[in-house]
């Protein structure tokens, strides 16, 4: 808890959390926003098929009648492989998720919701977003996506991309632990899918090239992770979630935090 508390003096407008953690984000939710005062926590994201619509509802809405507008709900599908493999039948992502939200709806009855947003990528669940949520969060997000998400769901919805920051300064070799980690992620069909809409080239992703990982990440620099900032912001972004890669520990994120980080919200 002393790491959140650190970052919440920093001023970081928002911490994330992630699904695939080993620990229930949910849970670890409760204990971030428990331990400070002004942090907001964001899921990005709860995975639909590890709880039905109405623990969905009862895990939010607690944490939103307990810390009012300091939780955001994201919500995703996840991926195939990774859904398969907790015993689960991966069904069309669209309708499950419109599915999936009706019946929150229902459940929810006079309980309040936090912000809810899904995590989108590809057009027909950016426009599900727009109709039916309260917003977008994106991964693996060019500036160009940044706007055309907002194109699509209009001035009204909530907006977050994600920016990779490579944890090496801007140099000769900076690219490398992050083409490692793009590398790992490129495994996963819906993110190859997505970059190709993006315009990038089979070669591009089976090369991990220069120009998608600059598209993607930028070097533990304050004038380059300013600048993208401000970049998607232009775009439409409403705030931008900057993740580190290669994931890092506990005692790498309070040095960086020391640093600080020029414009950033979360």
């Amino acid at each position: 808890m002393a790491l959140a508390r650190d970052i919440d003096a920093a001023g970081i407008g928002a911490i994330w959390l992630q699904e695939y953690s080993g620990v229930d984000p949910f849970i670890r939710a409760a204990l971030y926003l428990s331990a400070t005062t002004r942090l907001r926590v964001a899921l990005g994201v709860a995975v639909i098929y590890g709880r039905d619509p109405e623990a969905m509802v009862a895990a939010a809405s607690t944490l939103e009648e307990a810390f009012p507008g300091r939780f955001v709900l994201g919500l995703g599908v996840s991926h195939r492989d990774l859904v398969e493999a907790r015993g689960h039948e991966f069904l069309p992502p669209v309708p499950t998720m419109a599915a999936y939200l009706a019946a929150m709806d229902l459940a929810r009855r006079r309980r309040r919701l936090p912000l809810r947003i899904l995590g989108a990528l590809g057009p027909r669940m950016v426009d599900l977003a727009g109709r039916a949520t309260d917003g977008v969060h994106t991964y693996f997000a060019p500036v160009a996506h940044t706007a055309a998400v907002r194109a699509a769901i209009g001035p009204d919805r909530w907006l977050a991309p994600s920016l990779l920051v490579a944890l090496t300064p801007e140099g000769e070799h900076w690219r490398d632990p992050a083409r490692s980690y793009l590398q790992l992620c490129l495994g996963m069909p819906n993110y190859t899918r997505h970059l190709r809409r993006c315009g990038f080239t089979d070669e591009d992703l089976a090369t991990t090239s220069d120009a998608l990982v600059d598209a993607l990440v930028v070097p533990d620099d304050a004038h380059h992770l300013a600048a993208r900032i401000d970049a998607h912001r232009a775009a439409g972004a409403d705030h931008v979630v900057v993740q580190f890669v290669p994931p890092p520990s506990a005692s790498v994120i309070a040095q960086r935090l020391a640093v600080g980080f020029p414009g950033t919200q979360g």
